[in-house]
């Protein structure tokens, strides 16, 4: 069972529909109780670090995650701000994260953007996946994405990284740790490709 955790960010139905698009059983978390049973774990997310970690821990699931994921092992994967809130710490923010991901998330240096429009990055993108993972079966330097944030994440052990994309620097744009998984562009947006990646993951 999918289960896309809703604890107030994140376009939720999108998920959903891609899932029941492909057969895949799915169902929509929005309190402890409705983990039970979660064999894939989902964590969505848009806007600002602080207000994402403050909505997940008045949701009443931060515990529950923490158990299923770091204890019993179960494949989550975070997509934009669910990504970000994977890392130690933000420079948006004050809150600790979930600290799942050994990292930072930092701010683009606009300086270092060439494009006439800097932040935030929006549109698409390409990624380059650098290690091999099961999430990115199928796809190469040529594979396009849709991102949109001013916020990035920095690994503090590179062997995190799996994809990587440039937009000034070159940035970690996919991230794994054993059964953790991280992408900072939005594959329920990313129409084929994204529907890929989410195939991918229920498959891991």
């Amino acid at each position: 069972m999918i289960t896309i955790v809703n604890y107030g960010l994140g376009n939720i139905n999108a998920f959903v529909n891609v899932y029941k698009r492909l057969n895949i059983p799915v169902a929509v978390a929005t309190q402890r109780a409705d983990l039970e049973g979660a064999s894939k774990i989902i964590l969505p997310g848009v806007g600002a670090f602080d207000h994402a970690m403050t909505l997940l821990q008045k949701s009443g699931m931060r515990e529950t995650l923490d158990e299923l994921v770091l204890q019993q092992k179960v494949p989550v994967v975070g997509i934009c701000v669910g990504m970000q809130i994977l890392a130690n710490s933000s420079e948006e923010g004050v809150l600790p994260g979930l600290g799942w991901i050994d990292g930072v998330v930092k701010k683009f240096d606009a300086s270092l953007i060439k494009h006439k429009t800097q932040l935030p990055h929006m549109g698409w993108n390409t990624i380059n996946p650098v290690n091999s993972s099961d999430l990115l079966h199928g796809f190469n330097e040529s594979s396009r994405f849709y991102f949109l944030h001013s916020y990035y994440f920095h690994c503090n052990d590179i062997r995190n990284e799996i994809a990587n994309t440039q937009y000034g620097i070159n940035y970690s744009s996919a991230v794994q740790n054993n059964n953790i998984y991280g992408v900072q562009f939005h594959p329920e947006k990313s129409h084929e490709n994204g529907i890929q990646l989410l195939n991918n993951f229920a498959n891991i």
